[in-house]
């Protein structure tokens, strides 16, 4: 439910590129899933982050526990515990490539 609204929450604001890497089969994370997408622009990431949290509050009232790269909004990390969202502009998000990283051990799914 949370996952859903989540990804629903970054299409309300046009997000692109949707993955989900379900990380339950890493016994050592903390996390089940990272929800990753990008935007265009600093406003666009930043528009994002803000549609996910209002829609998790609206729907299920469930505020993030912690939310950082609000001030540069090239790389917004919206923490729900389980669910680990991160909104990159594209060229941040191609540069670190988080997919890979995880890739190997987990299921990924394009949205």
């Amino acid at each position: 439910m949370l996952l859903d609204k989540i990804i629903e929450g970054i299409q309300m604001v046009k997000g692109k590129d949707i993955s989900v890497i379900n990380l339950k089969k890493n016994t050592n994370f903390i996390c089940d899933y990272f929800v990753i997408c990008n935007g265009d622009s600093h406003n666009q990431v930043y528009a994002i982050s803000q549609s996910i949290e209002k829609i998790t509050v609206e729907k299920l009232q469930k505020k993030p526990w912690h939310v950082e790269g609000l001030k540069n909004k090239e790389w917004i990390l919206v923490d729900y515990i389980s669910i680990v969202v991160h909104i990159f502009q594209k060229q941040i998000r191609f540069y670190y490539d988080i997919e890979n990283l995880w890739n190997h051990n987990s299921i990924h799914k394009k949205i």
